[in-house]
């Protein structure tokens, strides 16, 4: 019965990681719009555009299951919905000031920020396998950024603390995923997260409809593939999955990022970013090694993390 477990347990984990992988692939081609976007819209007009569009759709392929939202639910939605506002806003206010692959990169800290304050907040130490990922994710992280002369001007700390965002959204949406309905959860922070935009789109900026076809793809590809498709679909994944499986997953966004720059706007990597993109990649698939069969010690348990 055990054995059976144990099974089970693997697929699922594999449906949670390789749902997250489609996500991240998504999200990947999120710098090329939101640099579309803050050409012609306000930025927080843009990040509340983005979620409002993203809740109208979900709500409406998933209307039958919102008469079964409840106010723990909303207490959730308001909770998450704070965190991907804030996650977006640095984010896309940090565009003005840096490149579309150094956000993909820099934000990729997220895969450092969420062990840590995992280890922080919850005194859960990674495993041997995680920290061994990480590491070396880390490592091919560090090349891509190196290839670009990383300097940490106004843009890249925006970044930079939008990937902290981040990593306490994941954090909090694998706590709270555990006790309500994933999917209304994950409609109803859209809502709020894009609430939340157009509050302080009314207070620091004047809200403008997009007025143009490059601002209108923007909008559209923001907010029905990267958000209402990106974020209900990680909500989903992470009951599956762990946060740190996530973080790491998540480490592959500059390699999607990058490749989309080289399909749309022709941008090539040095042969420093290529190795970068293949740490990563080892980073990612040594995390499913069974390090006991390969004869390299204790076997631990992912779900420990």
């Amino acid at each position: 019965m055990q054995a059976k477990g144990n099974n089970s347990l693997k697929k699922h984990q594999l449906k949670g990681d390789l749902m997250m992988l489609f996500v991240t692939m998504l999200w990947g081609s999120s710098y090329l719009f939101m640099k579309m976007g803050i050409n012609t819209i306000p930025e927080f007009n843009l990040v509340g555009l983005r979620f409002v569009l993203a809740f109208i759709v979900s709500a409406a392929v998933f209307y039958k299951r919102l008469k079964q939202i409840d106010t723990t639910i909303i207490k959730y939605g308001a909770l998450l919905g704070f965190f991907l506002f804030g996650t977006l806003s640095t984010v896309t206010i940090g565009m003005n000031d840096t490149s579309v692959s150094n956000a993909g990169f820099i934000f990729s800290l997220t895969i450092v920020f969420v062990p840590l304050l995992m280890a922080i907040f919850f005194k859960k130490i990674p495993d041997a396998k995680t920290i061994f990922g990480i590491s070396i994710a880390l490592i091919g992280i560090g090349l891509l950024t190196l290839n670009n002369g990383l300097n940490l001007n106004k843009g890249d700390f925006l970044i930079t603390l939008g990937a902290i965002f981040y990593a306490l959204y994941i954090i909090v949406t694998d706590k709270v995923t555990k006790h309500v309905d994933s999917i209304n959860l994950g409609i109803v922070q859209l809502g709020f997260a894009g609430l939340f935009g157009f509050t302080f789109s009314f207070i620091f900026e004047n809200p403008v409809m997009p007025s143009t076809t490059e601002a209108w793809i923007a909008v559209l590809a923001l907010g029905i593939f990267c958000s209402a498709i990106g974020f209900i679909g990680q909500t989903i994944a992470q009951q599956y999955t762990t946060p740190t499986r996530t973080g790491l997953i998540f480490s592959l966004e500059p390699v999607f990022a990058a490749l989309f720059g080289f399909v749309f706007v022709g941008e090539v990597l040095s042969a420093k970013g290529y190795l970068g993109a293949a740490l990563i990649l080892i980073g990612i698939i040594s995390t499913k090694i069974d390090f006991k069969k390969l004869g390299f010690g204790k076997q631990y348990s992912e779900m420990d993390i």
